[in-house]
C-alpha cells in the first residue's frame, strides 16, 4: 500500500500569457507526481493562478478592463496549459474563489489571535514585479530591482498591517536543521545567514483599498486588503479543503512545494512562520528550481525574448518540450534555452535517438515476429525512477538515453537483421530481446513522456512499426 503524496507548485501571477519558464514548475510538478502514482502512491497535485496585487490591478486598468475580467481572461491561458503539456493535476486553484478567500480570513483571524498582527505606519521601497518590499541592499546601482530593472521601485508611505516575522527566528532556524526541508540545501544557506546575523524582519500583510482596491478584505477592517503573498501562500491549505473539511486537510497535509530560486524568502520563511502562527505544521518539503534564460538573459516581455509553451508544442510536439525540460534543463541552477537549442536536442536525442531506435525495432518485429510480443513483466530501470524523488530529473532522463545509446550498439554489434535472414530462430530471439527491452523503455517514460510511452507500447502490441513518432524538421 503507497502513501499519500501531496504536491503543489506555485501559483504564477496572471499578469501576462504563460511563457516557457512559467510551465517548467508544471511540467516537474506533473513528472514527480506521476512517478508517484506509478509507485503506487495516492497522490493530490495542485496547480493555480494568482490573481490579486498591485500588477494585476495595474495590468487591468492599463487594458481598460476590470480586475476581475481581466484575471478570468488570463486564468484561461493557464488552465490551457493542462492539455498543451499533458498535465494531470487534480485541482487547478484561482485565489479569486469564495472557498479560498473565506480561508484566507480565517487563516488571518487565527494568526490574529495568535498575537501575529499588529498594525503601524511605515515607509518603505516595493518592486511591484516581485510584489515585495526591497532594502538598498538588494536594489542595483540604478537603484532597481535586479530582477525587473525596467519597472520603477514604488515609495510607500501608509498605515497598514504588519506580521510578526521576527518572532520565528529560533523556530525557524529549528525547521531549517531538517537538512531535506529545502533542496537543494545551499538554497536555504542565505536565510540561515540573515536570522543568525540579523534576524528576519516584520513583514507589511494588507494594503490601503482605497489605493489598491484589488485584494480580499482584511476580517474586521475593511478599508485594508491582504498584502497577495500572505493571501497567496494559503492557497496551499485551502485547495485541500482548510479550514472547513478537517479530514480531507489532515489526510493531504504537508506538502512537497515546488517554487523557483526568487521565492525562497516567502515559501520557506514566510509561508512556514505563517503556518506556526496559525498553529498548523510546515510544509514537508520544498524543492527549489532555477531559470531558463534566453540568450543568457532572465525572460521578459520588456527584453523581447519571450518564448511561448504553445508555440514549442505546435512545432515539436508536447512530449518534445516535457523532454526538453526534463532531460535538457538543470533541476537546482538556471539553464539556457533557445530555438536553436530546441532544434539541437529535438534531431539528437528525439529523432535520432528514440525515434529511430523505435522505428528500426518495429520494423524488424513486423517483417519478422509473427505475433506481439508480451512486455507486461519486463523488469525495472531504478535508475530511471529513484533520481526524481530528490528532484533530479535530468539524472532519470539520462539513464533513460544511455540505455537507448547501448540498444543502438548492440543492434550495430548483433545485427539482427543480417542474422534472421540466415538463422531465422536465432534472428527471432534478437529482434524479441530488443522489442521486450523498448517496451522496458517505453514503460519508464510513462511518466515524462507520456504520449510517447503510449504510442511505443501500443505499436508492440500490435506488432506494427508505429507512424513516426518524430518527425524530422523541415
Amino acid at each position: 500500500m503507497g502513501k499519500q503524496v501531496y504536491i503543489t507548485t506555485t501559483l504564477p501571477y496572471v499578469n501576462a500569457e504563460p511563457h516557457v519558464g512559467t510551465a517548467l514548475e508544471f511540467v516537474q510538478a506533473d513528472a514527480y507526481a506521476r512517478v508517484h502514482r506509478l509507485m503506487g502512491d495516492e497522490v493530490l497535485f495542485n496547480t493555480g493562478v494568482d490573481e490579486h496585487g498591485q500588477k494585476i490591478f495595474d495590468k487591468a486598468k492599463e487594458n481598460g478592463e476590470e480586475p476581475q475580467a481581466y484575471a478570468d481572461r488570463l486564468a484561461a491561458t493557464f488552465s490551457d496549459l493542462k492539455q498543451a503539456l499533458n498535465l494531470s493535476y487534480d485541482r487547478f486553484i484561482r485565489t479569486t474563489s469564495p472557498a479560498h478567500m473565506a480561508s484566507a480570513q480565517e487563516f488571518w483571524r487565527r494568526c490574529d489571535a495568535a498575537g501575529d498582527i499588529y498594525k503601524k505606519n511605515y515607509q518603505i521601497k516595493y518592486c511591484v514585479g516581485c510584489e515585495l518590499e526591497k532594502t538598498d541592499s538588494e536594489l542595483d546601482e540604478n537603484g532597481c530591482c535586479p530582477l525587473h530593472p525596467t519597472m520603477p521601485i514604488q515609495l510607500i508611505d501608509e498605515e497598514n498591517y504588519f506580521f510578526k516575522l521576527s518572532a520565528y527566528n529560533d523556530k525557524l532556524l529549528e525547521l531549517y536543521k531538517n537538512e531535506e526541508f529545502v533542496v537543494p540545501r545551499h538554497r536555504i544557506n542565505e536565510i540561515i545567514s540573515l536570522i543568525e546575523r540579523e534576524g528576519l524582519q516584520d513583514f507589511s500583510i494588507s494594503r490601503r483599498a482605497d489605493k489598491m482596491p484589488w485584494g480580499i478584505p482584511v476580517p474586521g477592517d475593511e478599508s485594508q486588503v491582504m498584502y497577495v503573498w500572505f493571501d497567496a501562500l494559503i492557497n496551499y491549505v485551502s485547495t485541500i479543503g482548510w479550514p472547513e473539511n478537517e479530514k480531507e486537510f489532515e489526510k493531504w497535509w504537508p506538502v512537497v512545494q515546488f517554487a523557483g530560486k526568487d521565492q525562497v524568502r516567502q515559501q520557506a520563511a514566510m509561508w512556514q512562520a505563517m503556518l506556526m502562527s496559525a498553529g498548523l505544521p510546515p510544509s514537508k518539503q520544498i524543492y527549489i528550481h532555477g531559470f531558463l534564460t534566453v540568450g543568457g538573459e532572465k525572460i521578459s516581455k520588456s527584453v523581447g525574448n519571450v518564448i511561448s509553451p504553445f508555440e514549442v508544442v505546435e512545432k515539436y510536439g508536447t512530449d518534445a518540450l516535457r523532454y526538453f525540460y526534463l532531460r535538457h534543463v538543470h533541476p537546482f541552477e538556471d539553464s539556457d534555452v533557445s530555438w536553436e537549442a530546441f532544434d539541437e536536442w529535438y534531431t539528437a536525442g528525439l529523432v535520432n535517438g528514440l525515434g529511430n531506435l523505435v522505428a528500426r525495432v518495429m520494423k524488424l518485429a513486423e517483417q519478422h515476429l509473427e505475433e506481439p510480443i508480451d512486455t507486461k513483466d519486463v523488469r525495472a530501470m531504478p535508475d530511471v525512477w529513484n533520481p526524481i524523488e530528490k528532484f533530479e530529473f535530468n539524472r532519470g532522463m539520462d539513464s533513460v538515453w544511455s540505455y537507448i545509446q547501448d540498444l543502438d550498439g548492440l543492434i550495430q554489434e548483433q545485427k539482427p537483421f543480417e542474422v534472421v535472414k540466415t538463422n531465422t530462430i536465432q534472428g527471432q530471439k534478437q529482434i524479441k530481446h530488443l522489442v521486450i527491452e523498448i517496451a522496458r523503455i517505453a514503460k519508464h517514460l510513462e511518466p515524462f513522456m507520456p504520449e510517447t510511452s503510449e504510442k511505443i507500447l501500443a505499436a508492440i502490441h500490435a506488432n506494427k512499426k508505429p507512424e513516426n513518432l518524430f518527425p524530422r524538421l523541415t
